[in-house]
């Protein structure tokens, strides 16, 4: 496995530490007068989506991980897992619920997504910026509610449950946010 030294750290990269896969996020090379150089990073897992900081020394080794995007259409549920195809290929690939947990309350058929491999295994998955899902039930809107501004919770088709305005009503698409869980637009 190859090394890579803190210095060439770059956003985008990927690297292993923890005997996990962490996606550099954000890198500042600081020199400071006083002292040795360092790297200060935020670094994503790609298995559960965490996001931590950490300070490397300048010319630190880490081991480098080489990851596979796959462009991926989500398919179904199946007894083992869900179930994706290959875009180019038509080849149906069953990942565990593990793997992509953070992604399973966005998750529609046909829905368009990039699947991360490294060593043969799937690790995670990157949806699309913004879903578009129905809502299945929420509170219905009584008059006058809307004067003030305000939210009211509503369950989504997939189980997701978001903070919608108060003029939203049951069977209505939605533009949802996949970063933060947030209620975008009507569709």
């Amino acid at each position: 496995m190859a090394k890579i030294s803190s210095n060439s750290f770059r956003p985008g990269m990927t690297i292993i530490l923890k005997n996990a896969v962490w996606r550099l996020i954000k890198v500042v090379h600081v020199n400071p007068g006083r002292g040795s150089a360092f790297v200060r990073t935020r670094i994503k897992n790609l298995q559960d989506q965490s996001v931590i900081e950490r300070t490397f020394r300048a010319g630190e080794k880490v081991p480098q991980a080489i990851i596979t995007d796959h462009a991926m259409q989500y398919l179904y549920k199946g007894s083992a897992g869900y179930v994706f195809m290959d875009s180019k290929t038509y080849e149906q690939v069953t990942v565990p619920a593990a793997n992509i947990k953070p992604a399973l309350k966005y998750l529609k058929p046909n829905l368009p997504v990039t699947l991360f491999e490294f060593d043969g295994k799937i690790l995670g998955i990157k949806l699309p910026n913004t879903v578009t899902l129905t809502v299945k039930q929420t509170q219905p809107t009584i008059k006058g509610n809307t004067a003030s501004g305000g939210s009211k919770p509503a369950t989504m088709d997939t189980g997701l449950v978001v903070q919608v305005p108060f003029f939203v009503t049951n069977g209505q698409k939605l533009v949802i946010n996949t970063q933060d869980g947030t209620y975008v637009s009507r569709a």
